[in-house]
């Protein structure tokens, strides 16, 4: 079988119902599942199923060019003495 290998960045996310698991570079590659590993089960069966999608059309194959890194923010409350614009007394370092 001659194929080409693809590599694309997956995101999960925990919500009410399990986890969500989305494809940023494939448009409407969305998955769902009760676990973190079902949601990553699921998503390798979305992408293949969207890719043989895309042969069988002749549709292109989006590249991933997405960045990927962690930010850390550190998040001082302090002291409102009185009530000045929102957010004023929040203050936001990034590490």
């Amino acid at each position: 079988m001659d194929g080409k290998f693809y590599t694309f960045r997956t995101l999960i996310e925990r919500d009410t119902a399990g986890y969500h698991g989305y494809v940023p570079s494939l448009p409407g590659c969305h998955t769902r599942g009760k676990t973190i590993e079902e949601t990553k089960r699921n998503l390798k069966d979305a992408i293949t199923g969207y890719l043989e999608v895309a042969f069988r059309y002749g549709d292109p194959i989006p590249q991933d060019g997405g960045l990927e890194f962690i930010q850390s923010v550190t998040v001082e409350r302090r002291k409102i003495v009185s009530r000045p614009k929102a957010f004023s007394n929040v203050k936001v370092t990034t590490a």
